[in-house]
């Protein structure tokens, strides 16, 4: 007998539901009064400058400014989307090799019967990725590899994904060493590079425990129960058929080490420019789209299959690549409206004169909704941290606390925000729909955020500095 389906509200497309939220930022430029900061420029970075907010004249945005928005979201988002476009391409060559399913064989086989070890493992490895070389937009080309060892070990989707891109967003963080988060706020508010990182390994850890737990949680329910999976209908045709893409998980081969080294040395060098010469994705897509046309060259592919083969993983990527500027045009219709330093310094104005951890808190909940519409660390940085700095030596919070506050609210809420273009990548890439990443991340989120409130409130109390 057929299951009937089930009637009721559908949740829209993922552009409809971006396009939407940027209709919402349009109208709010017509309602919320214009303002700006005066900047600075320090060093390479242009900052605000505290207590210099005022009131300019109204630019609302209009319905040609709102459809204008999306190409222009799609130029200054043009360096990711492209990195998404040369992954893609990589990816295929590599994957078309067979060697990421003899890999994924080998592992499956070594974990027989302790396949949930898997989890904390993958966590672990990219926890620390996030935590020293601020892995965000990187983890997008690890995220096929994840969902694919995540089902040959009996698990769905969402854990692959999980284990690359929540790994890196524990990591993210906690930002013990991270550069682009605490390393640009603690410059700014004078700190000591990287100081005040014990506490921060110790929040690490503990994000890493309880994390790995949730996942491995809802990864033996799928396991047991495959229909328990909220991808399921993701992944399954009516007759319950899987859609993935199934192959024969071969043997590994000397080719297919050759190709495993290659990948290896690639992912080596990309770590070795991160932390030597700051590279970002432009050189990062650069050394993997070398190491996809290697990897094929090695395994015995001649120039026209590697070449087809790579124009045929960029075409797969069309849509995770697209998002990335319609999540971008939410915020250049917020800069154009000038409403965001309004809302920054409407925000920052409400923690002045509160008492002590109750501010450290408020500090902390300002963070996460500028992380709505600032969803760059590094760009919610230059814009918070040099108002909340004088403001935490006015209320008496050290500014290592501040500082600690601003990582853990921008960082948190990447993982579920609809307006991080790389989360939406990340989701079209695994083929889950929005909806559902927030029902299965919104309780670990809550619990997420309830740890950020404990180490704020032992920072204060531990007068958390140097200063």
């Amino acid at each position: 007998m057929e299951k009937k389906k089930k009637a009721g509200f559908k949740i829209p497309h993922t552009y409809v539901l971006l396009i939407s939220v940027m209709i919402i930022m349009a109208l709010l430029t017509w309602i919320i009064p214009a303002g700006q900061f005066e900047r600075i420029q320090q060093g390479d970075r242009t900052i605000a400058v505290p207590n210099s907010w005022q009131a300019v004249d109204q630019n609302p945005q209009g319905f040609f400014a709102i459809i204008n928005s999306i190409p222009r979201g799609l130029v200054e988002s043009a360096e990711i989307s492209f990195f998404i476009f040369l992954i893609g391409g990589a990816f295929t060559v590599i994957s078309e090799t067979g060697t990421v399913e003899a890999l994924i064989y080998k592992v499956s086989q070594k974990l027989r019967g302790r396949e949930s070890l898997v989890i904390p493992v993958f966590l672990l490895v990219f926890g620390l990725a996030g935590a020293t070389l601020g892995f965000s937009e990187e983890t997008i080309v690890f995220i096929p590899m994840g969902i694919s060892l995540a089902l040959a070990l009996g698990f769905d989707a969402v854990v692959g994904m999980s284990i690359v891109a929540i790994g890196a967003a524990i990591g993210f963080s906690a930002g013990f060493l991270n550069p682009f988060s605490v390393g640009i706020a603690q410059g700014i508010a004078e700190l000591p590079t990287f100081s005040g990182m014990g506490l921060r390994i110790i929040m690490f850890f503990v994000l890493w425990i309880v994390t790995s737990l949730f996942i491995m949680r809802y990864a033996s329910k799928v396991k047991n129960d495959p229909t328990k999976s909220l991808v399921y209908a993701e992944y399954h045709d009516e007759n319950n058929k899987s859609t993935h893409k199934s192959v024969e998980l071969p043997e590994m081969t000397r080719k297919h080490a050759l190709v495993g080294i290659i990948f290896l040395l690639g992912m080596i060098l990309i770590a070795f420019g991160v932390i030597k010469y700051g590279w970002y994705v432009q050189e990062i897509g650069a050394i993997f789209m070398l190491t996809g046309i290697l990897a094929g060259f090695a395994y015995g592919y001649g120039p026209s299959k590697v070449a087809d083969l790579f124009v045929a993983g960029a075409k797969d990527m069309v849509f995770a690549a697209l998002i990335v500027g319609v999540a971008r045009s939410i915020v250049i219709v917020m800069e154009d409206g000038l409403i965001i330093d309004t809302i920054v310094n409407s925000l920052a104005s409400t923690v002045d004169g509160l008492p002590g951890a109750i501010a450290a808190i408020a500090m902390y909940i300002i963070q996460i909704i500028i992380n709505f519409i600032i969803p760059s660390g590094s760009g919610q940085a230059a814009a918070t941290m040099p108002i909340m700095v004088p403001l935490a030596d006015a209320v008496g919070i050290s500014r290592q606390t501040s500082v600690m506050a601003y990582q853990l609210g921008s960082g948190f809420m990447d993982s579920i925000m609809i307006t991080s273009g790389v989360l939406m990548a990340q989701l079209s890439i695994a083929r889950i729909p929005y909806n559902k990443w927030v029902r299965f991340l919104g309780p670990l989120m809550g619990i997420w955020l309830l740890i950020g409130a404990v180490f704020l409130v032992i920072a204060h109390y531990t007068n958390y500095g140097p200063f």
